[in-house]
């Protein structure tokens, strides 16, 4: 157990290998996904053949309680169908309101505006979004990670690739709303969810894979030396091979 970082993995000896664990930690798979895309693909297809909104909400959330419940059987985590649930109900009280399709996708709309803003302005202060996704994997001191300058700097870098993909969204999306192509809004929403997530990971494991900030000593599990090596130098006392 270290003192600042928590459980250091075997054979980390850099901030940017315990980051891209944490990371694989906290990032969920392929299945959920799906299960977050698939209730976006029934509305659109529904309101596109029927311009009906409340069998287009109807079919939508029909989707998410069926994964839901295959989630159950299954005795697996719900935590995907149940944020999916929980969306399409946000969306449904947003469009119902006012009786517009396109009204369904504000929320999610102006959710990536808070998120902006957030992670922003978390990289301003220095208490960056991506620390607390560090954090969460070392629920012993989730706030660990602030006790390190060198994960705190990695931390403001890689938030700052979220915040591009926040700003993305929102710069597709936005004008699409106001131009009524809810068919479009729903490409867009797909397009811009799980993929550009992806896209958003392999920038930040580019960033991961080109640091070489070193670890501190005391982050370092006590059954390892504290000399090794950071920049390609030999371990004192270290010979060449004959």
């Amino acid at each position: 157990m270290s003192l600042v970082l928590g459980h250091v993995p075997e054979g980390a000896t850099t901030v940017e290998e315990v980051v891209r664990h944490r990371l694989v930690e906290g990032v969920g798979g392929l299945r959920g996904s799906v299960e977050a895309a698939l209730p976006t693909v029934a509305f659109v297809v529904v309101w596109t053949t029927s311009k009906n909104l409340t069998a287009a909400l109807v079919a939508s959330a029909g989707i998410v309680l069926v994964t839901l419940a295959v989630r159950l059987v299954q005795r697996q985590t719900p935590r995907y169908a149940l944020s999916s649930l929980f969306a399409v109900g946000i969306a449904a009280f947003f469009a119902l309101r006012t009786g517009r399709a396109q009204d369904a996708f504000l929320p999610g709309i102006l959710y990536s505006c808070a998120l902006l803003a957030v992670s922003l302005l978390s990289v301003v202060t220095r208490w960056p979004m991506v620390g607390f996704i560090v954090g969460a994997a070392h629920p012993e001191d989730p706030l660990a990670w602030r006790g390190h300058p060198g994960i705190v700097r990695l931390c403001q870098r890689l938030t700052l690739v979220l915040s591009a993909m926040y700003a993305i969204r929102v710069a597709v999306m936005l004008p699409t709303y106001f131009a009524d192509r809810v068919g479009w809004l729903g490409v867009e929403k797909i397009v811009l969810g799980w993929p550009l997530y992806l896209l958003a990971v392999a920038t930040m494991g580019a960033v991961l894979l080109r640091g070489r900030t070193p670890l501190d000593p005391e982050d370092l599990p006590t059954d390892l030396p504290t000399d090794l090596p950071t920049d390609g130098a030999r371990p004192s006392g270290s010979t060449d091979p004959a």
